[in-house]
C-alpha cells in the first residue's frame, strides 16, 4: 500500500500544469492552488502529486501539514515548511523577530518566499482546516499580497470542516483571481475497481471489487481501508454517506471500525507504539518514541519497523515517524486510554524541555496532560502565552484560557487569577476577540473593589483597557460613562490613574464625542500631569487636544497647542514614548489636518517604529493611514494604496467595524486616484466601508460616507453623491470634519451643478469660500476656488473659471499639496481652451499629466490624456500666453476624430451622454427604465455608427463632441466631464 497508484484526477491535473506553466512563464495567474474535499477523498495523494510535478520541472518544493491536535501551536505548517530553509520565520533583514509585530512577520514570510524561488517555488501545506489562527492570517496575507516572484502555494483541505475565516480568505482570493479551487469529488466505479483493486489486491475478484467500491461510496481512504481488510462487513452500513454533512468520516462506525481493526492483531507493546506516534504527531523520532513509551531504542525500532511493515506508520524526513493518515492518527490517538494518553503527553513535554524545544511545542503537550492544578505547566503555559502574545495572540489567549480553568478557586490564587485574565483579555483584544476581551475586563473589574490599595493598579488597568475595548466595538457611551465613573469615585483614583483616564476620555473626541464636551476634562488632565512632572503624559494630552482643537476648526488653539505637542513630543526618547503611540498618532493627524505634511509623516515614522516595538498594534492603521493620507496629497499614490492595504490586514484582524470603515474608506480615497477612468473598485470599497460603520453616524462612519459620495461622483451618479454626503453631514452639514468641510463641498456643488440644481450649487459653493476664509488652509482654499470656478462655467464664464482654477493650483502647490494641483490644473485646461486659449490649456493639461505621472495617478492620467485632444482641437483660438510654469512639452497632437453622427437616435445620443458620464450599463438601464439587454443593443448600433469599439473611445469622443457643441460641466475631484 505504499505506492498507491492515483487515478482519476486527470483535469485537475492538466490545471495545475497550467498554473505551472504560466508561474514559470512570468504570465503571473493564481498564486494559490485550492484542493477542497471530504475526508480520505485523495487530497493529500494529489498534493503529494503535484509536488512531484513541480519537483520534476526543477522547482523546489517546502512541504508542512496542520494537525488536528495541534491547533493552537503558532504557525505550524508554515515553519513545517520552511524547516529545511532555516530555523527562522522572519527574515531577519526586515527586523521583525518572533516577537516582534505579526503583520510585520507577514510580509517578512512574503520576502522569504519571494527569495527562495529563483527557479520557482513551491509551498504545500496540508490539512489547512487544521490550522491555527496565526496561520490563516499569514495565509489570508500571501492570498491578497502574493509574493512577486514564481511562487506558487497550494493547500489541502476538508471543505466541511473548514474555518469561516480559511473560507473566506480562499473565495476573496478567487475574486481577486490569485486563487483557483480544485473541489475533489469520488473516484468513479472503474478508477477504483479496474485500477486501484488490481494493484494492490491481486487475486480479488470483481464482484468484491465491485461491492468495496460500493460500501466506499467513491472514497479512495475507505476503499483503500476495506481492501487491506480484506472484508466487507459492516463497513456499507456507514448511517450517511462520507461526503454528507455531519462528522467527518474518520467518526463514521463503518470506516472508524475498519481502521481500527488494523491494530487489532497487534501486540500489546506494538500497539502502545502506534499510540505514541499519535501522540507525537509527526514529531515521532525513536528517542523520543523510547521515552514516552518507557522502552528502550531497540525495542522501538523492531515496533517502527513491523508496524511499517503493515502501513501502519510510514517514515518522514529527519528520522520522524507518523501515522499513515491523519484520519488514523485520530483514531489512535482517541482510542487510547486517557490515563496512558495523558502520561504520554506529560512524558513528551518533560522530553523535549530537556531538549531545549520550544516552550510553545511543550505546551501543547502540558495542555493535553493536565488532569487538575499543577503549578509547573501553569508556568509553561504562561510563558507559552508571554512568547506568542505579539505575534500568535489567539494562541496566546487559549493558553491562558486553559491554565485559568485550571487555576483553583481559592482566595490565595486570587491575586494571579486577575493577573492572567488581564493578560488574556489584551491578547483577544488584538486578536479579534473584542466583546470576549470587554466581558472578561467587567470581570477584572468587579473582582477589584475601588479604594483598596492592593487592587488600584489592576482595577485602573483593567478599566482603561476596557474602555478602549468599548471604544474599538464603537460603543462610546459605554466607554465614556466608565471612565466618568471612575474619575467621579469618592475616594477618587491616584493621579496617575486618573490621568490614565482623563486620556482615554479624550480620546472619544473627535470619534463620537465633540471636542468641546471634554475640553474642560483634557484641562484638567493637563494639570494633573504637570504637577505629576509627568512630560509624557503632558505630550499625551497636548497630542490629543491638537487634534480635537483641529478638527473642529479652531485655527489659533489647533496650531498653538500642536507646536506645543510636538515641541515635548521632540524632545523625548523612544522609550519615553512607549507609551505614547496613539497621542502620537492624533498628532500626525492634526499635522496633517494643519497641511504640515512634512512634520506629520516624521511623527507618524516614529510611533510606527514605537508601537510596532511596542506590539501596539491597535495604533498601527491609525499612523498608516495618516501617512497613506499624506501620500495621496503629495501624490506618492501606489505607496498610500499599500499603506492603506497594511492598515486594512490590521483592522480585519483586530476585529473592530468601526476602524474597518475607516481604513477601508482611506483605502478607497487612495484608490479613487490610483485606477484608470472607468474602473469602479473605490466604488465598492467604499461601499464597504459605509456597510462596516453600521447604522452610527461618527466621524469615521461620516468618512465612510463622504468617500462614497465621491466615489459615486466619479462614477457618474450624481445624485447618490448629493444624497451620501448629506447623509454624513446632515442638513446642515454639522456633522462634516469642520476642517476639511470646504473639500467635502466641492462634492455637493459639483453633484448640484450635474443635476441642474443652480440653487444649491450657489449656497455651497459660498459656505465653502467663507469657512475655506475662516481656516486658512490653502488646500481648503484651493478647493473652494474650484466650487467658485465650477459655477461660472455653469453661468458660461469660462474665462473666469480658468482663472479661478489656476489661482487653486497655485494655492494647493504652494502648500504642497501637489494632488489638489494637478486636479485643479487639469480642470483648469478645458475652460481654458473654451475662452480660446489654446496654448494655455495644453500647459495646463500637460503640467497636470506630468504630477500625475509621476505620482502615479492613473485616474488623472487617463483623464489627462482624453482632455488633451479637446483642448488642441481645431475650434481652438490661436491665442497662445506663456505656458504654466514647470508644464511639460509635448508633441504636437494627432488629428481630432470626428464628432458623435448626426445618423445617432435620440436614445442613441442619450445612451452615449451616460457613457461619457462614466454610467455601467446597468446604471443606464435604472436611468432610462430599460433593460441591460436594450442597452447593450443601443451600444452595439452606437459602436457601429461612430466606428470606436469601448466604451472608453466613446466616452471621448461624446466628451469632444459636447465640447464643440457647447459648454461642458466640470465634475468634482478626479471626475471626468459630461454634458
Amino acid at each position: 500500500m505504499h505506492a498507491t497508484p492515483l487515478v482519476g484526477r486527470g483535469a485537475e491535473l492538466e490545471r495545475w500544469n497550467q498554473v505551472l506553466d504560466r508561474g514559470l512563464d512570468g504570465a503571473g495567474g493564481p498564486a494559490v492552488v485550492d484542493i477542497a474535499g471530504a475526508a480520505g477523498i485523495g487530497k493529500s495523494r494529489l498534493l503529494a502529486e503535484f509536488c512531484r510535478r513541480a519537483e520534476r520541472r526543477g522547482m523546489r518544493v517546502l512541504r508542512g501539514r496542520a494537525a488536528e491536535y495541534e491547533q493552537h501551536l503558532p504557525y505550524r505548517p508554515f515553519s513545517d515548511a520552511l524547516a529545511d530553509h532555516g530555523p527562522e520565520l522572519a527574515d531577519p533583514a526586515a527586523g521583525q523577530g518572533r516577537r516582534g509585530d505579526r503583520f510585520g512577520l507577514h510580509r517578512s514570510v512574503a520576502r522569504l518566499l519571494g527569495r527562495v524561488a529563483a527557479s520557482g517555488l513551491v509551498v504545500a501545506l496540508d490539512d489547512l482546516h487544521w490550522a491555527d489562527p496565526a496561520s490563516l492570517e499569514l495565509l489570508d496575507h500571501l492570498v491578497r499580497h502574493p509574493p512577486h516572484a514564481p511562487v506558487v502555494i497550494v493547500v489541502a483541505r476538508r471543505d466541511r470542516q473548514t474555518s469561516a475565516s480559511l473560507a473566506a480568505a480562499l473565495t476573496r482570493g478567487i475574486d481577486l483571481g490569485t486563487v483557483v479551487r480544485l473541489d475533489l469529488g469520488p473516484l468513479d466505479g472503474a478508477a477504483c475497481v479496474d485500477v486501484l483493486a488490481p494493484a494492490l489486491a491481486p487475486g480479488l475478484p470483481p464482484g468484491r471489487a465491485h461491492e468495496l467500491y460500493a460500501a466506499s461510496d467513491g472514497n479512495p481512504l475507505y476503499f483503500l481501508a476495506l481492501l487491506q481488510a480484506g472484508q466487507t462487513e459492516g463497513a456499507g452500513d456507514t448511517g450517511r454517506p462520507l461526503t454528507s454533512d455531519g462528522p467527518p468520516p474518520a467518526r463514521s462506525a463503518g470506516l472508524g471500525s475498519v481502521l481500527l481493526d488494523e491494530l487489532t492483531p497487534l501486540p500489546p507493546a506494538r500497539r502502545r507504539t502506534a499510540e505514541a506516534v499519535a501522540v507525537l504527531g509527526d514529531r515521532g523520532t525513536p528517542a523520543l518514541l523510547a521515552r514516552v513509551t518507557g522502552r528502550d531504542e531497540p525495542g522501538v525500532d523492531a515496533d517502527l519497523v513491523a508496524l511499517a511493515a503493515r502501513d501502519l506508520v510510514r517514515a518522514g524526513p529527519g528520522g520522524r515517524w507518523t501515522l499513515r493518515h491523519p484520519v488514523l492518527r485520530t483514531l489512535v490517538h482517541e482510542s487510547t486510554d486517557p490515563p496512558t494518553r495523558a502520561r504520554m503527553h506529560r512524558l513528551a513535554a518533560e522530553a523535549l524541555a530537556e531538549t531545549g524545544a520550544p516552550v510553545t511545542e511543550r505546551a501543547h503537550h502540558v495542555e493535553r496532560s493536565l488532569t487538575g492544578w499543577d503549578p509547573q505547566a501553569l508556568a509553561v503555559l504562561s510563558e507559552a502565552a508571554e512568547r506568542s502574545a505579539s505575534t500568535a495572540p489567539a494562541s496566546s489567549a487559549h493558553w491562558l484560557g486553559v491554565a485559568l480553568a485550571h487555576l483553583p478557586d481559592q482566595p490565595r490564587h486570587l491575586a494571579l487569577r486577575r493577573d492572567l485574565m488581564l493578560r488574556r483579555a489584551q491578547a483577544l483584544g488584538v486578536s479579534g476577540g473584542l466583546g470576549e476581551s470587554r466581558d472578561l475586563l467587567h470581570e477584572v473589574i468587579a473582582m477589584s473593589p475601588p479604594g483598596e490599595p492592593d487592587t488600584a493598579a489592576v482595577r485602573a488597568s483593567a478599566v482603561t483597557l476596557c474602555a478602549v475595548m468599548e471604544r474599538h466595538r464603537g460603543r462610546y457611551p459605554e466607554s465614556v460613562a466608565l471612565l466618568r465613573r471612575e474619575l467621579s469615585r469618592t475616594p477618587g483614583p491616584s493621579p496617575a490613574d486618573a490621568v490614565a483616564f482623563g486620556l482615554e476620555l479624550g480620546s472619544s473626541a473627535p470619534l463620537a464625542t465633540a471636542y468641546p464636551q471634554v475640553r474642560a476634562d483634557m484641562a484638567r488632565t493637563l494639570d494633573l500631569a504637570r504637577n505629576l512632572g509627568d512630560e509624557v503624559a503632558e505630550a499625551a494630552v497636548l497630542a490629543i487636544a491638537a487634534l480635537g482643537e483641529t478638527y473642529e476648526g479652531e485655527m489659533p488653539a489647533a496650531r498653538e497647542t500642536t507646536d506645543r505637542a510636538a515641541a515635548l513630543v521632540d524632545a523625548l526618547t523612544d522609550h519615553d514614548l512607549a507609551g505614547l503611540c496613539e497621542p502620537l498618532a492624533r498628532l500626525s493627524w492634526a499635522e496633517a489636518f494643519l497641511e504640515r505634511y512634512a512634520d506629520a509623516e516624521r511623527h507618524a515614522d516614529r510611533g510606527l517604529a514605537v508601537a510596532r516595538r511596542g506590539g501596539r498594534l491597535y495604533v498601527v492603521p491609525h499612523l498608516l493611514l495618516c501617512k497613506a493620507h499624506l501620500h495621496l496629497t503629495t501624490l506618492r499614490i501606489e505607496s498610500a494604496v499599500e499603506l492603506a492595504d497594511e492598515a486594512e490586514t490590521i483592522a480585519r484582524g483586530i476585529g473592530s467595524g468601526e476602524l474597518l470603515a475607516f481604513v477601508l474608506a482611506n483605502k478607497a480615497h487612495a484608490l479613487l486616484y490610483a485606477l484608470p477612468p472607468g474602473d469602479r473598485t473605490a466604488l465598492a470599497v467604499a461601499e464597504e466601508a459605509v456597510a462596516a460603520a453600521g447604522t452610527g453616524m461618527n466621524w469615521w462612519a461620516s468618512i465612510a460616507w463622504c468617500v462614497l459620495g465621491q466615489a459615486a461622483l466619479l462614477g457618474g451618479d450624481a445624485r447618490r453623491a448629493r444624497t451620501a454626503v448629506l447623509r454624513a453631514g446632515g442638513d446642515d452639514l454639522r456633522r462634516l470634519h469642520p476642517s476639511m468641510r470646504p473639500l467635502i463641498l466641492e462634492v455637493l456643488v459639483t453633484s448640484a451643478l450635474v443635476t441642474g440644481d443652480a440653487d444649491s450649487a450657489r449656497t455651497w459653493a459660498e459656505r465653502a469660500r467663507t469657512e475655506a476664509e475662516q481656516l486658512g488652509l490653502p488646500s481648503q482654499r484651493a478647493s473652494a476656488l474650484r466650487s467658485a470656478a465650477q459655477r461660472l462655467l455653469a453661468d458660461g464664464d469660462t474665462a473666469a473659471a480658468a482663472t479661478l482654477f489656476e489661482e487653486a493650483a497655485e494655492a494647493a502647490g504652494g502648500a504642497g499639496a501637489a494632488l489638489w494641483e494637478a486636479v485643479s490644473l487639469l480642470f483648469g485646461a478645458t475652460p481654458a481652451a473654451s475662452a480660446g486659449h489654446p496654448q494655455r490649456a495644453l500647459a495646463l493639461c500637460d503640467r497636470a499629466r506630468h504630477l500625475a505621472a509621476a505620482g502615479g495617478a492613473h485616474q488623472l492620467t487617463g483623464l489627462a490624456d482624453m482632455i488633451r485632444p479637446m483642448v488642441s482641437g481645431p475650434t481652438a483660438s490661436t491665442d497662445t500666453p506663456d505656458p504654466v510654469p514647470g508644464a511639460v512639452p509635448d508633441p504636437v497632437p494627432n488629428a481630432v476624430p470626428d464628432p458623435v453622427p448626426a445618423s445617432l437616435t435620440p436614445r442613441e445620443r442619450e445612451i452615449a451622454a451616460l457613457v461619457a458620464a462614466g454610467l455601467t450599463t446597468p446604471a443606464i438601464a435604472a436611468r432610462l427604465f430599460l433593460s441591460p439587454r436594450t442597452v447593450e443593443s443601443h451600444l452595439s448600433r452606437i459602436y457601429r455608427k461612430t466606428g470606436v469599439t469601448t466604451r472608453a473611445a466613446l466616452a471621448a469622443l461624446q466628451t469632444r463632441s459636447t465640447l464643440r457643441n457647447g459648454t461642458p460641466r466640470t465634475l468634482g475631484p478626479g471626475t471626468h466631464s459630461v454634458p
